[in-house]
């Protein structure tokens, strides 16, 4: 049985109880401690913005947990999309000071100096990804025998409904071209988990709740304050009590419900052991995805009645320009006319926005 620990927190508390969570899940058990150790930030957008990015303070409470579990050599690793820059989103949501507060490095994985992309042929067998490139599956080859701790949001998403831990690995295993991915984006994230547990020496997550996103995810949402951290060794375990929590039945979600009859990780709540504060994994926050501009014609090609196009639109030149709508649609029309608004208020009246305001690694460690 998998275990998912699931805790209530505070800002004048969080980072004690980000430690907490992850002795509750047994990190330590959980990880080789003689590798190496991957902290996969989540960065759905560059800028920052209320649920869609990992909190400085869940950074830098799970170093911090690390450390105290004896996990002292720690990497930080971003991914960039066509959409996001991992440079301006590790300032902007303030992650960048934290890793430097603790002397751990950041890599990138779409930088030649600091890893490779290599052909990974995967012993597990792959449900589409192999189809999506025909000519071999490519992977940092920096990832190969590492421990990874992912560091997701509780968030909807537009595609898959809820993001989370089986999410995260999509910008970090896969490069640029994951878009071709998107029409069967729930068979990908089954087959990313199968070749994580084929390349690292250990799996963990550790998820903010603190603030969580409802509404069109990963970037246009509306953050609601829940006060909650999670943490297990098994992605899908921690992705399906999140599911619950937000109001969504787990194993309607196709990437939950692949993973567990594959036996990559248990979907059904009934077969997870939650541990900490029960109760507070028992919650119903009524959450709904919904759409927004950039989705409806995502789907459109992706999902709808345009699917013989994808190939011309998303596998050619054709796709820069969807590229440059996303970015315009969320940077210079979503952001300015909505976004900023509520990230004004969230930094104002919210406790979680008035910690980040002012928040410096180190101002609150165990």
């Amino acid at each position: 049985m998998s275990k998912v620990a699931v805790i209530r927190t505070k800002p004048s508390t969080v980072q004690a109880d980000v430690a907490r969570v992850m002795e509750l899940a047994n990190v330590g058990s959980a990880l080789d401690s003689g590798a190496t150790t991957i902290l996969k930030n989540n960065l759905s957008w560059h800028l920052m913005y209320p649920s869609a990015n990992t909190t400085p303070w869940q950074l830098e409470g799970t170093i911090v947990g690390l450390k105290k579990a004896g996990f002292e050599d720690l990497v930080c690793v971003e991914n960039q999309t066509v959409v996001t820059s991992a440079e301006t989103g590790e300032v902007l949501n303030k992650q960048r000071p934290v890793c430097e507060h603790y002397g751990v490095p950041i890599k990138y994985n779409f930088k030649a100096s600091d890893m490779r992309w290599r052909k990974y042929k995967p012993k597990a067998e792959m449900l589409v990804l192999d189809e999506v490139f025909p000519n071999g599956i490519c992977i940092p080859d920096y990832f190969h025998g590492k421990n990874i701790v992912h560091l997701p949001t509780v968030k909807c998403h537009i595609y898959t409904n809820i993001t989370g831990a089986m999410k995260n690995a999509f910008g970090g295993l896969l490069c640029n071209k994951r878009h071709y991915c998107h029409s069967r984006i729930h068979e990908t994230l089954v087959d990313l988990l199968a070749i994580q547990k084929e390349i690292h020496k250990g799996i963990f997550v550790v998820t903010d709740g603190t603030t969580a996103g409802n509404g069109a995810g990963p970037r246009t949402m509306i953050p609601v304050t829940k006060d909650v951290l999670l943490a297990s060794d098994d992605c899908v375990a921690i992705d399906a009590v999140c599911a619950k929590m937000m109001g969504f039945e787990p194993m309607d979600h196709k990437f939950i419900r692949l993973a567990h009859e594959r036996g990559l990780g248990i979907g059904r709540i009934g077969e997870i052991e939650i541990v900490g504060d029960v109760d507070v994994s028992k919650e119903n926050w009524g959450f709904v995805t919904g759409d927004n501009a950039a989705s409806s014609v995502g789907k459109l090609f992706w999902f709808g009645p345009m699917r013989w196009l994808e190939k011309l639109m998303f596998h050619t030149p054709i796709v820069y320009s969807f590229i440059f709508a996303s970015a315009i649609y969320h940077d210079r029309i979503w952001y300015p006319l909505k976004g900023r608004k509520v990230v004004d208020e969230w930094l104002k009246n919210s406790e979680w926005g008035r910690f980040f305001a002012d928040y410096k690694p180190g101002c609150c460690e165990v």
